[in-house]
């Protein structure tokens, strides 16, 4: 139905940069909002960053902000995060969670995507 693939997690030094990406497809009518979530071992899961498709609306945990930017590409139905200046506290699995309608239907539902770690340390 709907299909969600996560990239670009890894290994990076304190400091450094990555870009993940969650890119969906399936039978689509719509995306209303493309969330990131982030759960490091022993913790909840929480929201690092969240965007609306239509209006590019986005809000942040506050212990992102100015680090990290959601953006999304709605021709490709994919959705990134680019993160700079990445701290060891970053370090977690990382899921995306879209927010859809899927043809033939008239209610929205969440998926999720698989996960992609993200270790920063040196």
């Amino acid at each position: 139905q709907l299909r969600l693939v996560e990239s670009g997690g890894g290994l990076v030094q304190p400091g450094g940069s990555l870009r993940l990406s969650c890119a969906a497809s399936g039978n689509i009518l719509s995306i209303a909002t493309t969330g990131w979530y982030r759960q490091a071992p022993g913790k909840q899961r929480e929201l690092v960053a969240r965007i609306t498709i239509t209006g590019g609306n986005t809000n942040y945990a506050d212990s992102v902000k100015g680090r990290f930017t959601i953006s999304r590409d709605n021709a490709k139905n994919t959705v990134y995060l680019q993160m700079n200046s990445l701290k060891p506290e970053d370090t977690a699995v990382y899921y995306c969670k879209v927010t859809a309608v899927l043809i033939g239907t008239t209610t929205s539902r969440q998926w999720w995507g698989q996960g992609t770690q993200v270790t920063v340390s040196s």
